[in-house]
């Protein structure tokens, strides 16, 4: 049938697509080791927008305030909160006297949006070297501050770090979300590499005082509620200026959702969000996610079929060798490692996920934000 044809041939060239990622973007999550850890220890600030956030506060700000690092303050922001955030911050205010804190009121023209509350707690920031983070986010060790800051140099100005999620045993909701958060952070990770950075993720970047001010902070985009953190590194991150950082000591670890439910809203908003990435970005991510989805529909009606099953099996397993060489590093890299054998399971997962999150946006807008 003509048909078998042109779907074959769509696959062969889908696949050369997905081998181009998995065999070559994918494969630059990596990092020249640094020979020591630098004496030299400027100060930073270390910023925390919290809204409704009492409990997380209490449980994850100890970690903040207890980094091996001689010269740094924690900028507290309560983004309006509704609950007892601005008395915890306060009670914790009271016993170290390094935090800052700055309570935003609520203001009609901005309500609602955490970019208008991170940009009163940029201002008050102390230091020109500012270290980003979530209330329900904590550093895996005492040293996140000084790797994260040991990346910043002339040149470079914004660092993207890891933020993932803290793991919960015989979870397939779990493993799903670390695996999605892992693909992100490959992607984003591998593009800064290749010098094209298109997103961070505000629960572990860093970027200076100075930088932000000179893109205009986030005007660009402060009628969009969400994208303080990934919208800004679009908007702002270049080869000169943007690094990474994989010290598995520079990494946060958050909770993730509880429920499938929860964790789709959360990724509708980010999927909504990175319509507004510049052109080649979207056309970048577009491009993955099409070879990613014709490979398994077309590789699932050639192989159901037999047609030409020998040429597509071998295409099938060089694309996998690929992913699980490359995926494999990377995984060990950003500490990911139980989630090697469930490479193929997850990814459809993904996909499907990715596809339903597609429709759901296009026949509705997202409306919950937090």
């Amino acid at each position: 049938m003509i048909i078998l044809h042109v779907f074959f041939y769509i696959f062969v060239v889908v696949t050369l697509v997905q081998l181009f990622f998995y065999g070559y973007v994918f494969s630059n999550v990596k990092q020249k080791k640094q020979n020591s850890t630098p004496s030299h220890t400027p100060p930073i600030s270390v910023i925390i927008c919290a809204k409704n956030e009492a409990k997380n506060l209490k449980r994850f700000l100890p970690f903040i305030l207890d980094q091996d690092y001689p010269n740094y303050e924690v900028v507290l922001i309560n983004d309006s909160s509704t609950d007892s955030t601005l008395r915890v911050m306060e009670q914790f205010k009271a016993q170290h006297s390094n935090i800052k804190i700055v309570n935003v009121k609520s203001i009609e023209a901005f309500w609602g949006n955490k970019k208008y509350a991170l940009t009163l707690g940029i201002k008050a920031a102390t230091h020109n070297r500012l270290l980003f983070t979530d209330a329900d986010c904590k550093p895996v060790s005492r040293q996140w501050i000084s790797e994260m800051n040991s990346h910043f140099s002339k040149e470079h100005q914004l660092v993207l770090g890891y933020g993932g999620y803290a793991k919960v045993k015989k979870s397939i909701l779990n493993k799903l979300i670390r695996f999605e958060t892992f693909m992100t952070a490959v992607q984003y990770f591998s593009y800064t590499k290749l010098g094209n950075p298109y997103m961070g993720v505000g629960r572990n970047m860093a970027y200076t005082k100075e930088l932000f001010f000179e893109a205009r902070g986030f005007m660009d985009h402060m009628n969009i509620k969400s994208g303080d953190d990934d919208l800004f590194v679009n908007q702002i991150g270049d080869a000169r200026n943007t690094t990474i950082s994989l010290s598995k000591d520079s990494f946060t670890e958050s909770i993730a959702k509880e429920t499938y439910s929860d964790w789709i809203i959360q990724k509708r908003r980010h999927v909504t969000t990175a319509k507004h990435y510049k052109p080649k970005h979207k056309s970048a991510l577009a491009l993955f996610f099409t070879s990613q989805f014709l490979f398994f529909v077309l590789g699932l009606v050639l192989i159901s079929t037999s047609f030409n099953w020998q040429f597509v099996l071998g295409l099938i397993m060089a694309r996998y060798l690929a992913l699980f060489i490359n995926l494999t590093l990377a995984s060990k890299k950003l500490n990911e490692k139980d989630l090697i054998p469930y490479f193929p399971l997850l990814e459809i997962f993904l996909i499907v996920t990715q596809f339903s999150i597609f429709i759901k946006n296009l026949l509705s807008k997202p409306n919950r934000w937090k």
